[in-house]
């Protein structure tokens, strides 16, 4: 029987892959049931640690901020491009997509309108140099994107743009107009070929953290009753 659920989050745990520069993640007993009568720990990361939304603020002076984003925009039907024939720092281009076009299409169209999530696989590299080395997704493509209506775009990777680590500034094409037109980018999600097929509702939805630019989430999908009888 196929899961009626999908977790689409990476765990936080002391191994959690930052993008270069990031704060480390880091969570420590604070009080214990032994000497305190119960447990309570203390959290300390950046907003973009583990699967993760960004908020326009993220990119956009005067942005909407992540507590201002409304809770519609964090829910959506999904759309899952494969696009595991990447190699690393492949372009992801929109030949890639414009196959789903009509999907996108239709489902922008049903209540809770659409993600686009790209799955490349890379999940499979988490907690390696290797995953640094993903496909990333063009400007041009994502303006198409927003064309059709999506809600948000999301990627089984560290970043939709181009990640480098030799300190060289990469473009940011893909952060910037999808979170100039208002919209919001998921990343670092997992489990990606789980759905695929048929059709998913997505949860996307963050802490209420005033002021912040992105946020951490448990992002998940349900089955959707779009496609039955």
């Amino acid at each position: 029987m196929k899961p009626a659920f999908v977790d689409l989050s990476h765990s936080l745990d002391d191994h959690v892959q930052v993008y270069p520069g990031d704060p480390i993640f880091s969570c420590c007993p604070a009080l214990t049931i032994e000497s305190d009568g119960l447990n309570v720990h203390q959290i300390s990361m950046g907003s973009h640690t583990g699967t993760h939304v960004d908020a326009p603020y993220h990119f956009v002076e005067g942005g909407a901020k992540i507590d201002e984003v409304s809770l519609d925009s964090f829910i959506g039907n999904v759309v899952v491009i494969d696009v595991t024939n990447k190699c690393p720092k492949e372009h992801i281009t929109w030949n890639d997509i414009a196959p789903s076009e009509d999907l996108i299409r239709r489902k922008a169209a049903l209540e809770h309108g659409v993600f686009v999530f790209l799955h490349t696989g890379w999940s499979k590299h988490w907690q390696s140099d290797t995953y640094l080395e993903h496909p990333f997704l063009t400007r041009d493509a994502a303006q198409r994107l927003i064309d059709l209506g999506v809600k948000a775009v999301g990627v089984d990777t560290l970043s939709p743009d181009e990640t480098r680590v030799d300190g060289s500034i990469p473009d940011f094409g893909v952060h910037e107009v999808v979170l100039k037109a208002g919209l919001i980018l998921a990343e670092n999600l997992t489990n990606l070929g789980f759905i695929q097929d048929g059709d998913w509702l997505v949860s996307l939805v963050p802490l209420k953290l005033k002021g912040c630019d992105g946020s951490p989430v448990r992002a998940f999908a349900s089955r959707s009753m779009v496609g039955s009888p």
